[in-house]
């Protein structure tokens, strides 16, 4: 029963692995992907980084607005209206009036213009305040490209590391079909017992449950590349299996990745842009007390003429100019709290900076300390591949020539499997790691 079992398995697995790769070699696509090539597709495809450089646009925009308030205030204006009878009420209200003519028809042209002179330096003030705004926005556009650069290169790794499984599992097979065929000749000569048979068939049977769960899994990490830039489901994306390149240690020291982040951080300059608006609110505030002086100049025609004596049924054009000037004098007191309001604010942000400056400081030691801990995951990996590759040889030895076990040899080929499984991991692990410095760091 049990051999009945072991072959239907087996049977189950192969159709199963059958069905996997016709699924994968009628994908109509195949494009061979750098690191570099899902960075530019993620950056062109992604639609959070597409409103985030429309949001960096109309900052920009914004900004020459600002710097457009500069110029002078330039209006036309005219007028035109009927006027009515001019009615005096000699007797009282409840009286009729006697009526007196007057010309009925009123209208005015004309034009002028206001040149801001000083108005405490609110302008200057709200031109720095959008500039402010647009190098903010700016900030979180490069934030959020390095979060999605670290996240591609997460999805990436992760079809790396899948190929890579892929490619020790089918090596460990085609060993593992081998040695069947050895252990089924022992078996003929009467050598071993028919159990050995079943053990190592029952073992090939569960690395090619895997094999199929590894390639299941390629796939569907594959899936979500080709969603992240912007692919067909359909594209089976071609990875180098060299494109893993990891420092055999950390090339630069822990002080150099923090003076870089102090410098380069996204969020640390998020955080002092937000700081800089809140002390130019504070300023703003501070000049609602201060006077305004500017420059104004206005022209227009009007008839009738019936704003000097004589009077004219004539049309007549006056102009003015001169300076202009004013003094909030209300804004002495009702001031007091809006400018407490604003120091309290700028407070806060300054605290909040100081936050944002020790997580930073934080998110830089652990990964710097990850990386440096995955590097050295990977020497003690290669050194486990070592000793197994020796353990594996040695126990194989001895079980063709009957001093050891079947299960000493299994439990040999299975550490062998794992620790390069482990090499692997830990390779990617360790780039994972690399990648989350950089980004902490502002350099991804």
């Amino acid at each position: 029963m049990s051999r009945i079992t072991n072959k239907w398995l087996a049977g189950g697995v192969l159709i199963a692995l059958f069905t996997t790769q016709t699924a994968l070699s009628q994908a109509p696509e195949k494009n061979t992907l750098t690191l570099t090539d899902v960075w530019k597709r993620a950056d062109a495809y992604n639609r959070q980084l597409q409103m985030q450089y429309l949001h960096v646009r109309s900052m920009d925009e914004r900004t020459k607005a600002a710097r457009d308030e500069r110029l002078p205030e330039v209006k036309a204006n005219g007028l035109y209206a009927r006027v009515s009878n001019l009615a005096i009420y000699q007797d009282g209200l409840l009286q009729s009036p006697t009526q007196y003519p007057v010309v009925h028809a009123y209208y005015q042209f004309g034009a002028d213009a206001y040149l801001n002179v000083y108005n405490g330096g609110k302008t200057s003030r709200e031109i720095k305040a959008r500039q402010t705004e647009a190098e903010l926005a700016t900030e979180q556009k490069n934030l959020t490209v390095t979060e999605i650069h670290y996240k591609a290169a997460a999805v990436y790794l992760d079809v790396y590391r899948g190929r890579m499984y892929e490619k020790v599992l089918l090596q460990d097979i085609a060993e593992r079909e081998k040695q069947l065929e050895e252990i089924r000749h022992l078996q003929q000569n009467g050598v071993v017992l028919k159990s050995d048979v079943l053990r190592a068939e029952l073992m090939l049977s569960k690395q090619k449950m895997t094999l199929l769960e590894v390639r299941n899994g390629i796939h569907i990490s594959n899936q979500r590349l080709n969603i992240m830039i912007g692919q067909p489901d359909s594209s089976y994306n071609q990875l180098s299996l060299d494109t893993l390149v990891v420092p055999q240690a950390p090339l630069r020291s822990y002080e150099d990745y923090l003076a870089d982040a102090y410098e380069y951080s996204f969020a640390f300059k998020i955080s002092e842009k937000e700081t800089a608006l809140s002390e130019l609110k504070l300023k703003d505030v501070k000049s609602n007390i201060l006077p305004k002086v500017g420059l104004y100049a206005e022209y227009a025609y009007t008839y009738p003429q019936i704003l000097f004596y004589p009077y004219s049924v004539a049309l007549y054009g006056l102009g003015q100019t001169g300076v202009k000037a004013a003094v909030p004098i209300s804004a002495f007191y009702q001031n007091k709290h809006k400018k407490q309001e604003a120091k309290i604010n700028l407070e806060r942000q300054e605290i909040e900076h100081a936050d944002t400056k020790d997580q930073v400081r934080q998110e830089v030691q652990a990964a710097y300390l990850r990386y440096t801990e995955a590097l050295t995951r990977i020497q003690v990996a290669n050194d486990n591949i070592t000793q197994a590759k020796e353990n594996f040889r040695i126990v194989n030895n001895t079980y063709f020539n009957q001093l050891s076990l079947l299960t000493d040899l299994l439990d040999a080929e299975t550490q062998l499997l794992q620790s390069r499984f482990d090499l692997t991991t830990a390779e990617v692990t360790a780039q994972l790691q690399y990648y989350q410095l950089l980004k902490a760091t502002g350099n991804l």
